[in-house]
């Protein structure tokens, strides 16, 4: 009885294994949708928003950064 749903078990692993992986993105919006963590969206835009603030001030952009603040 237990090889049976032994080899059930490995079949599924390999049959997981087979599949492509999906990206970061895509797996973090199945998370929200699944878990209904709505309010994780707006800290995670504004979190990569000021990253790519951040990022972009040491760059010749800067001069046209620092006036929005």
């Amino acid at each position: 009885m237990t090889d049976k749903t032994d080899d059930n078990t490995r079949e599924q692993f390999d049959n997981l294994a087979k599949q492509s992986r999906t990206g970061i993105i895509s797996e973090f919006w199945e998370f929200l949708k699944h878990n209904k963590k709505w309010w994780l969206l707006p800290i995670i835009i504004t979190l990569l928003l000021l990253g790519l603030i951040i990022l972009l001030g040491g760059t010749a952009l800067a001069p046209f950064i620092y006036p929005l603040f």
